[in-house]
């Protein structure tokens, strides 16, 4: 089954809901680029809290945009190069699936400030209009060797899904603009969960080479690549696994030599974390592996779903992240665990991140797992945002979510204590959908590459407003990867002596 719709998952002083001026006529790429950088304009902060900024807001009417809950945005992607950090998202949370729009919010300076707009030509909110009911699952990439920006997402031509393309959207100006939407596959089935990554490695024989991951969510979710070899201006036939595997919610990552790795989701048969690969710059796909079962406690009002998170350290080492219950009595919470791979063949047991002790009751779900690319061996440094429920199993309005940080400097063996990057959010401040409360099926952490700082974006709720309009826009948190301290999660002594929070007074 699919995520769309049925399982799974800088300071100006403008108003948080500033509308946006009415619709226009579709132009040319030029006119499309021109007019998103018309609204390109620093977002509205509500966050005082060192390190956590507000970096967008839904500024749609919900009038041009009836079937969406406002003003929300949901499940961002992050990825930073040099500087530059790009991070997109959804805008105006449907119900049974996608958005008014994706957004985006870029910063120039490692996270310093921010400039925010819409994609152009995407559905009838957007500005020019486009022809997609709703758009929804975004995913950022970078292309170095052609110094393209890459944001591919989905778009739904009917409410619910039916068919759905997969599509991308071209910044060549530094992420500071967007054109109109290239098409990677439209078929006329429901493509779902679609992911993107680019070779940025010189050396590689394929360098430049571009890829995205999704699922024919009509095939009983098989999973399909397609590769761009000019920049995402134009995409290969989307193809399956040599063994036609099925999955979801895959993202690829790619080595030094050029070789892809894509860890997912599996669908039907035993639950599982699986891998498949490539070794000649896309152009056919290896049978997958297994990384790992799977068991996942299922969060309380809470959309969410064991999709992993994957990222690359400069050895090429594979590391993956996902919400499970292994290692708790009973399983009635989840942990995040880990896995790692040289090769995307052989993987390593599941280790626990501690975060919280073994049986503290706390669920710990929706892993954003970072890795600095310029870091290796021992010495690799990992980041981890997610988002957390205490007690596990509650009821109601005693639900409330909140999100945390932990990082290690020594390749995962030992970890921060946690950082608290909100308050408390009520689950009916979030964005409603047919799978419960989302804040995201997945969420992103990003490494500014040898500075031993992150950049994560996540949304956070807050009570909805007079005008009964819900208020869940889009933050970056701007956190220092710092020593473990021995912390292991398991000494309630230590945790408490270790907690480092930031309150957020918004």
């Amino acid at each position: 089954m699919s995520t769309w719709f049925n399982t799974r998952t800088t300071t100006a002083a403008v108003s948080p809901r500033a509308r946006r001026p009415s619709m226009v006529r579709w132009g040319a790429t030029l006119l499309a680029a021109v007019l998103t950088a018309m609204f390109a304009t620093a977002a509205p902060a509500q966050a005082a809290s060192p390190g956590v900024s507000q970096i967008s807001s839904d500024p749609f009417a919900p009038a041009s945009a009836p079937t969406a809950a406002h003003a929300t945005e949901v499940e961002p992607d992050s990825f930073a190069w040099g500087s530059t950090v790009v991070s997109t998202f959804q805008v105006g949370r449907v119900f049974n699936g996608g958005a008014s729009d994706i957004g985006w919010s870029t910063s120039l300076n490692g996270g310093g400030s921010w400039t925010h707009g819409f994609l152009p030509g995407t559905t009838a909110a957007s500005t020019p209009t486009g022809p997609c009911f709703s758009a929804s699952d975004a995913s950022v990439a970078y292309d170095a060797r052609d110094a393209v920006w890459v944001i591919s997402w989905l778009c739904a031509h009917v409410a619910g899904g039916g068919i759905v393309d997969v599509m991308v959207s071209r910044s060549t100006d530094g992420g500071l603009t967007f054109g109109a939407p290239v098409t990677v596959a439209a078929t006329g089935v429901f493509y779902d969960k679609n992911w993107s990554v680019c070779d940025n490695t010189a050396t590689s024989p394929f360098y430049g080479h571009c890829y995205t991951e999704f699922d024919n969510a009509n095939s009983r979710d098989l999973e399909l690549m397609s590769t761009s070899t000019d920049g995402a201006l134009t995409w290969s036939t989307p193809m399956p696994t040599a063994d036609n595997i099925h999955g979801l919610g895959g993202q690829p990552v790619v080595q030094p030599n050029g070789r892809v790795i894509v860890p997912f989701e599996s669908a039907g048969g035993a639950a599982s974390i699986r891998s498949f690969s490539s070794d000649d710059g896309g152009a056919t796909w290896n049978a997958s592996v297994q990384i790992s079962t799977r068991t996942s406690h299922a969060v309380p009002g809470v959309r969410t779903s064991p999709l992993p998170s994957a990222e690359i350290n400069r050895d090429g080492t594979v590391y993956v992240a996902w919400q499970d219950r292994r290692f708790e009595p009973g399983g009635g919470a989840n942990d995040i665990v880990l896995s790692t791979s040289a090769d995307g063949t052989t993987w390593s047991p599941v280790s626990r991140i501690p975060l919280d002790p073994i049986g503290s009751n706390v669920d710990h779900f929706i892993p954003g797992l970072a890795v600095d690319r310029t870091s290796g061996g021992a010495n690799t440094l990992l980041a981890l945002t997610y988002y957390f429920q205490a007690p596990a199993g509650c009821v109601g309005s005693t639900c409330q979510i909140q999100v945390g940080f932990a990082s290690s400097l020594d390749n995962g063996q030992t970890w921060s204590a946690p950082q608290t990057l909100s308050d408390p959010m009520q689950l009916n401040w979030l964005a409603p959908t047919t799978q419960g409360f989302m804040v995201g099926d997945y969420i992103s952490t990003s490494f500014l590459a040898g500075q031993q700082r992150v950049i994560s974006a996540f949304p956070i709720g807050f009570a909805p407003g007079a005008d009964g309009l819900l208020n869940e826009p889009m933050f970056a948190g701007l956190q220092k990867v710092r020593p473990g301290a021995n912390h292991t999660g398991n000494d309630p002594a230590e945790q408490a002596e270790d907690i480092d929070t930031v309150t957020t007074a918004f």
